[in-house]
């Protein structure tokens, strides 16, 4: 099975485990539309190894992502199905046979904490930020982020977080329930690996029967499909002239900061 070649993405598989990487440093890794559909391909093409029982992602260079690539949903050429792209690559990364584990460091923000959202197990170096700004940018929390978190941490924490775009460090974000384990910065890396490691040395069978079992009660609790108009959702918000001026806002506060 040839290895594909990405243009935002990483892989590669050594025997059981798998690696997929967002490989755009420079910008800290942005999920732009070539970004979700490429995740969703990658999905499947770690999917047809059988042998295959943990995938780790992660973002290389500063960050594990800064987020969305707002611009190219906003404009003119996005279509609907552009928009409804980030809800079907969650659902592929969620989806997916083996299991993954969420390597997390630097900034996690917006789009690329759905990416963290949709896999199985999350850990972070100590110095993480998570932020979740979609509705200082205008515009509604969609690919069916609203859900998992739901079932994540629950409705009053999702409902604050989301609606007051505040940040968080990776100390609280483990105190909610949405990260496994935080960890030193310089330990990230081999305590992933190892725990990676610990995962492939399980029986197939049992290990990725747990993870569909789970996975089929979660849904039945809080289910992903309940986030069906996301994309009208989403379109909507850019159309909407006061969104459009708080996004202006944001962006403002965001150069000056950076000054």
């Amino acid at each position: 099975m040839d290895q594909p070649q990405f243009e935002t993405l990483l892989v590669d598989i050594h025997g059981p485990v798998g690696s997929l990487q967002l490989n755009r440093p420079e910008q800290l890794n942005p999920l732009s539309i070539t970004t979700l559909y490429e995740l969703e391909e990658a999905a499947r093409w770690f999917d047809q190894h059988h042998d295959l029982k943990v995938v780790i992602i992660s973002g290389a260079g500063r960050a594990m992502s800064s987020g969305a690539d707002l611009g190219g949903f906003a404009g003119a050429t996005a279509t609907r199905e552009d928009r409804e792209q980030g809800g079907r690559m969650a659902r592929a990364i969620e989806e997916m046979r083996a299991v993954t584990i969420a390597r997390i460091h630097g900034w996690c923000v917006g789009g690329g904490f759905v990416l963290a959202s949709a896999c199985d197990l999350r850990v972070a170096g100590a110095s993480t930020w998570f932020s979740i700004p979609e509705v200082d940018l205008g515009i509604p929390l969609t690919w069916g982020a609203i859900p998992r978190l739901v079932r994540d941490i629950g409705p009053a924490l999702t409902k604050e977080l989301v609606m007051t775009c505040r940040p968080f460090d990776a100390e609280e974000a483990r105190s909610i329930g949405f990260l496994n384990r935080v960890v030193a910065d310089d330990e990230l890396v081999n305590e992933v690996d190892a725990l990676a490691a610990t995962l492939a040395g399980k029986a197939k069978l049992a290990l990725l029967a747990t993870k569909s079992h789970v996975n089929a009660v979660s849904e039945t609790m809080v289910g992903t499909a309940r986030s069906w108009a996301d994309a009208d959702s989403l379109s909507a918000g850019f159309a909407d002239p006061e969104g459009r001026a708080k996004a202006q806002q944001y962006l403002e506060r965001r150069r000056s900061r950076a000054r």
